[in-house]
This record gives structure tokens, sequence and C-alpha cells, in this order.
């Protein structure tokens, strides 16, 4: 009788813990299955992120494509010949203005940093040794300091006139190559409104041969005048602000020249006081 009880404890604890076993092993494959479905779901999220970003990058794609078109379209109805000209006169004038930029950026010193090395210069070595520091640097005011300090044996006044000279010489470069950038501003503008009137005089004469008028033969040479104006009066705005950007740029630069002329004659009466 007790043995039989002993086989009965010992059945009923090994069900128990088969009963245990299998419900954490239904736990585990529950938390597996719905671990693999947390994946899936992100993989087909990021899919369909990156099928909406690759057709927004198509739809870019194809909106600049039928940009390209269009421009293209009203460029040949405006006319070849006046568009041509007006496309020149874009074309040269963003030339020069890119090559001005570039000059004017390489132009632009830090004064100060420049006025305090030929200062340490001129207190350590000399006038040569302040002549080979603006010799090392670019730009135009190193170049006035350069002539000054190239004349400082003559006397300060020399000095004075030769930085107010070469002050000049150095304007006239930065501002080299504008005056084709405002031809190119007043040129535009008067191509478009001649590119007007060709196309009012061929729509006034397809009146006069039809003997009628007909909206649909005063539209063409009207469209064509339209376009043609429009395109220079676009030239002009665009080349209208990089010419005031660099008029700006000049006139920064030249006050910059100015000032640091005025300071280096203050450095160099300094300097000939103290070796006196």
């Amino acid at each position: 009788m007790k043995k039989l009880f002993a086989f009965l404890a010992v059945f009923g604890m090994l069900s128990i813990s088969a009963s245990s076993i299998y419900a954490q092993g239904e736990e585990q494959s529950m938390a597996e299955d719905t671990t693999s479905q947390q994946v899936a779901e992100a993989g087909a999220a990021a899919e369909e992120m990156v099928d909406e970003g690759a057709a927004v990058a198509q739809d870019e794609s194809e909106e600049l494509q039928g940009l390209h078109k269009q421009i293209k379209a009203k460029f040949i109805e405006g006319g070849a010949m006046f568009m041509s000209f007006v496309l020149l006169a874009l074309i040269f004038g963003l030339a020069i203005t890119i090559e001005r930029i570039i000059y004017l950026n390489l132009a632009s010193t830090n004064t100060k940093k420049l006025l305090q090395k030929v200062e340490e210069a001129l207190n350590e070595g000399g006038v040569e040794a302040a002549k080979e520091v603006c010799r090392n640097t670019r730009g135009p005011v190193a170049s006035i300091f350069y002539q000054g300090l190239d004349r400082f044996d003559e006397g300060l006044e020399v000095v004075e006139k030769s930085v107010v000279s070469y002050g000049s010489v150095q304007m006239g470069l930065l501002e080299k190559g504008l005056t084709w950038i405002s031809l190119f501003i007043a040129i535009a503008p008067m191509l478009g409104f001649m590119g007007t009137v060709i196309g009012m005089i061929d729509a006034f004469d397809s009146i006069q041969a039809m003997g009628d008028v007909s909206a649909t033969a005063v539209a063409g040479g009207i469209k064509v005048a339209l376009i043609t104006t429009v395109s220079g009066l676009i030239v002009a705005i665009i080349l209208q602000v990089f010419y005031n950007y660099l008029v700006s740029k000049i006139d920064s630069i030249v006050n910059s020249m100015e000032d640091a002329s005025i300071s280096l004659m203050d450095i160099l009466v300094k300097y000939n006081m103290k070796n006196k």
C-alpha cells in the first residue's frame, strides 16, 4: 500500500513538471511567433518607405524633365534668333560674374592680422622683413603695403603718395569687368523688347494678309513678343542681383584698403621716430 502511495506521488510530481515545461514551451513559442511577426511588420514598413522614396525621386525627376522640356519649347517658340542673343547675354554675363566673385574672394584679406605681422616684422627685422611679409601675402592690401614700404627710404611723404597712387590702381583692378556686366544687364531687355516689336509686326502683317481680325493669327505674334520680353527681363534681373553683390564686395574691400593704409602710415611714423 505504501508503495502504491509513493508511486502515485512520484507520478503526480512528474505530471506537474511536464505540465510546467509544456507551458513554458508554449510561452516561448508564442514569444518567438510575436517577435517574428514584429520583424516581418518592420521589414514591410521599411519596404514601403523605400518604395515611397523611390516614387518621390521618380516624380521629382519627371518634374525636372518636364520643366526642361517646357523651357526648351518656350525657347523655340520665342524665336531662335532673338532668344539666342538673350541666352548669350546671360552666358557671358554669368561667366564674367563668376570670375569676378572668385577674384574678389581671393582679394579679401584679414587686414588686422596683416598689420600686426607687418608691425612685428618692422620691430624685429626692419623694413626688409616687413616687405617679405607683404610679398608672401596675397591681396591688394598687401600689394599696397609693399609699394609703400619699398619707398620708405625716400621719406614718409613719398610713401603716402605711393600708397594713394597704387591704391587707385588696385581699385581699377577690382572694378574690372563690371562695365561688361552692366552692358549685358542693359542689352538683355532691349533684345527682348526688339523681339516684342517684331512679334507685333508679324501679328499685324497676318491681319493685313487675311483682311480680318483673327484671334489665331494675332495670338502667335503676341506670344512670341511676350516670351522674348520675359526672357530678357529674367536675364537682366539675374545679372543685376550679381552686379549689386559685386559692387558691395568691392566697396567693402576698398574701405578695408583705405583703413589699412592709414594704419600703415601710423606704424611707419612710430617706427621712424623710434629709429631716429
